[in-house]
């Protein structure tokens, strides 16, 4: 069980409202390769109580029911502490949701999105605690899918990025990628995701730096966001008794110009809210230039900027990035202590391949089979007369 204290505690923090217990919400799930679309699941479970419990499955169970796992579990436990609203995590979480779960860890309800989520053997997880009312559902966050993900990197074009005409090729791929014969489902399919300012106002803090805030700036593309810009984040955070960090992320076309191939593979919004879900990001700048000049630091009052230890890329002119809070003494480089880069998720991808492009077909065959089982059950319910 991993506390992270800086969710409300019990029956703290709720002016006005008696004795009453806080209200606890369970989620569980895979969390493997956590995109926006997750962070937006426990955004919204959280706000259907006063403190969400999160478990996460075992490699061991994942491999079982869909397929290897992209991600360790130790990542996942990790990724998933780092989402803000999160305010405890259950590692080693049973796949399928029992009452007994629930009541372990005095549980109110269990929420899920409105996809489905089968076992090895094709049954709801969620079956008992439907059939006990303690379930509650929220949207599935449109445009963001694992499965698009994984295609994007195996695609290796372009067409994902902001200000691109989708090519043939990619449309062709996302009407066939993961798709079984028999039909396309709703959930494992590819959609198209629309940025909004309302969508950037649910993510975001919402909160001005404040007298005594030690206010650190961190720039860079944050592509896949994933373990390695957890650590090198907790580590900036770290570095003041009370910091604010700024997130500046780069445009698609410099990320493109300075990363090559077909990166970023998350374009600038969903990079955006990623990056905002993170319990220790205060701000994001939306499109920062790449040179961390002047007005930048003076604009945001900036008293430290941070890099990791990744390769600094020189600017178009050839000069060093950060060489302005260099030059003021308030530069500095921070060791994260993991080797993970977004080019090694994309080589862990690859590598296996064929494996999860099996698993996606399977995986959407299953929940084909499942609607096909509800279509009937709808036509023809129990105990009614043929």
């Amino acid at each position: 069980m991993i506390r992270n204290g800086h969710g409300t505690a019990e029956g703290a923090g709720q002016p006005g409202r008696g004795a009453r217990s806080a209200v606890r919400v369970w989620c569980d799930g895979c969390y493997d390769m956590v995109h926006y679309g997750h962070s937006n699941q426990l955004r919204q479970a959280r706000g259907m109580g006063d403190y969400l419990i999160v478990g996460v499955h075992t490699d061991e169970e994942i491999a079982k029911h869909k397929g290897p796992p992209v991600f360790t579990q130790e990542e996942r436990y990790k990724m998933v502490q780092a989402i803000k609203w999160v305010d405890e995590v259950v590692p080693a979480a049973p796949y399928v949701t029992t009452l007994e779960t629930l009541d372990k860890y005095n549980c109110d309800f269990c929420v899920h999105g409105n996809d489905i989520t089968l076992t090895v053997d094709g049954r709801d997880t969620y079956e008992e605690v439907k059939q006990a009312g303690r379930y509650r559902e929220c949207k599935r966050t449109q445009g963001v899918s694992t499965t698009d993900l994984v295609g994007r990197m195996l695609l290796v074009t372009k067409a994902h990025h902001s200000n691109q005409e989708l090519s043939s090729e990619y449309r062709e791929y996302a009407d066939s990628f993961g798709k079984c014969p028999g039909g396309r489902n709703p959930w494992t399919g590819v959609s198209q995701f629309l940025q909004t300012s309302q969508k950037i106002i649910q993510f975001a803090s919402g909160k001005e730096p404040q007298p005594g805030e030690t206010v650190i700036y961190v720039a860079g593309a944050f592509d896949l966001f994933h373990i390695g810009h957890v650590d090198f984040l907790e580590k900036v955070h770290r570095l003041a008794d009370k910091p604010y960090v700024i997130a500046g992320l780069h445009f698609d076309q410099e990320v493109n110009r300075y990363k090559g191939k077909n990166y970023p593979i998350m374009n600038l919004h969903e990079r955006t809210l990623s990056v905002l879900a993170c319990r220790y990001v205060s701000e994001v700048v939306i499109g920062a230039p790449y040179a961390v000049t002047a007005e930048l630091l003076g604009h945001f009052k900036v008293d430290l900027v941070c890099h990791g230890k990744t390769e600094i890329v020189p600017d178009r002119d050839g000069s060093d990035p950060y060489q302005e809070p260099k030059r003021r003494g308030i530069f500095r480089q921070i060791d994260s202590g993991s080797n993970l880069t977004t080019d090694l998720i994309v080589q862990r991808i690859i590598k296996n391949r064929l494996e999860y492009e099996a698993r996606n077909q399977k995986k959407e065959a299953k929940e084909l089979a499942f609607l096909e089982a509800m279509r009937q059950q709808e036509a023809h319910p129990m105990g009614e007369d043929e």
